[in-house]
């Protein structure tokens, strides 16, 4: 399946948001949103929730592609973002690659880029859900 429809229809924000998949490994998801100004708070800047969606996205991608084969799902259960700077004008760039696959639990890192510039870094936890 083409990764940007596998996104947008896992997701359906993504595809209300404009987000796009570059690439979708187990090893490597990437998510891209271009900027636009009906994304932005006060002075251009891409809201702080826009880019936590695109973080959360692109980490449960990776998730969703490391799960278990008797895995049921995935979902977050804890993220943590810090920001290090702000998306006024291109593409942010989300790259999301596994810390930890196990068995209940994945860990996910993603970087936030805008070009060479790193705007913000998020680490989450994924529940492997369990078939019933």
């Amino acid at each position: 399946m083409d990764p940007t429809k596998l996104v947008q229809e896992s997701m359906p924000l993504c595809a209300t948001l404009g987000v796009t998949a570059a690439e979708s490994t187990p090893d490597e998801v990437v998510l891209e949103l271009a900027w636009d100004a009906s994304l932005c708070t006060i002075g251009g800047a891409m809201h702080g929730g826009t880019l936590m969606a695109l973080a959360d996205s692109a980490g449960a991608t990776c998730a969703f592609l490391n799960l278990p084969p008797d895995a049921a799902g995935t979902s977050t259960i804890e993220s943590k973002t810090n920001f290090l700077g702000a998306a006024t004008e291109g593409v942010v760039v989300a790259t999301a690659r596994p810390l930890h696959v196990g068995s209940t639990t994945i860990v996910v890192e993603t970087e936030l880029r805008v070009g060479d510039r790193l705007i913000g870094k998020t680490t989450q936890t994924q529940i492997v859900r369990r078939k019933r």
